[in-house]
């Protein structure tokens, strides 16, 4: 005997529960990471997962940037689009993909995502939107159509990109010239917080913070700049509202006498790769407090 199922009429339930059911249901599903440019050249960075390539001749990629359902209003991507009909989709890895989480921080449209993430812009050859030079394949693309699919919170908003140009990084590449899907180790989004990496299956990145994360722009240079931490330590490390000050840093050393000791060795590196396993424990605020310490 068939298993009874649970049925939903998509018009019984919430905006917000339906989207749950789609995003939990429907992946893993591949990340356009968006570069764009407002009308004064102003660049803007953020990853969708409503993506996927439709055609090859002509190369088609499509996006869709949905109206946020909580108030309904749009993100700068779409408008941006809309401005310029130019962007460049970035392919996103495993290296980065706590940078790409923490550049979808809703940052103000003032503020530079590239620069918050901890990324490097890289300017386009055809296109005005800066490249991520991170990414193993990037695409510069002009934009041919946007279609709405509706007017409320959740309708998303197709974003038809034509590729003019593709740069593809040849340490991804294998003997014969073809992107090797080891090597390339993409990710891609499930729902919840949880992600899929291509070869190796789950993990799961914690979402941005409600509240804005300080960005990997405000990490003291002697951390930003350490040998020892990613860019997804980094990016994790961004991603809290305020450094730990000095008394909670005196206080979880005075706690700690493995710290104390590694303090005592009078050498960083230590302290950074004690940091390092925090963060894979995800205990970032005791990484930072680590970090720290002198």
């Amino acid at each position: 005997m068939a298993k009874e199922m649970i049925s939903i009429l998509p018009e019984a339930v919430s905006t917000a529960q339906l989207h749950g059911y789609l995003l939990g249901a429907v992946g893993p599903r591949p990340i356009a990471f968006a570069s764009t440019v407002d009308e004064k050249g102003n660049p803007n960075l953020s990853p969708f997962s409503f993506f996927n390539v439709f055609s090859a001749n002509p190369p088609i990629l499509i996006f869709s940037p949905a109206r946020r359902v909580r108030d309904n209003t749009t993100k700068h991507t779409l408008q941006n689009v809309l401005l310029t009909m130019e962007v460049v989709i970035n392919i996103v890895n495993y290296k980065m993909v706590q940078q790409m989480s923490l550049s979808s921080t809703e940052y103000g449209k003032d503020v530079n995502e590239f620069k918050k993430s901890g990324l490097t812009m890289l300017r386009s050859d055809i296109v005005k939107p800066f490249r991520v030079a991170e990414s193993p394949v990037q695409f510069e693309c002009k934009v041919t159509k946007v279609e709405a699919l509706g007017r409320e919170g959740g309708a998303g908003n197709l974003i038809f990109a034509e590729v003019v140009k593709v740069h593809v990084d040849p340490d991804v590449l294998d003997e014969n010239g073809a992107i090797d899907q080891r090597k390339i180790d993409q990710v891609a989004r499930m729902g919840g917080n949880w992600y899929s990496r291509a070869n190796l299956g789950l993990f799961e990145v914690p979402k941005p913070l409600s509240s804005l994360g300080i960005g990997i722009d405000q990490i003291p240079e002697h951390i930003r700049l350490s040998k020892v931490l990613t860019g997804n330590d980094l990016g994790m490390l961004g991603n809290v509202e305020e450094i730990p000050d000095h008394k909670a840093v005196e206080e979880f050393i005075s706690s700690h006498i493995e710290i104390r000791s590694i303090i005592s060795g009078g050498e960083r590196e230590p302290l950074e790769l004690k940091a390092k396993e925090l963060l894979q424990q995800n205990d970032v605020l005791s990484a930072w407090k680590v970090l720290l310490a002198e």
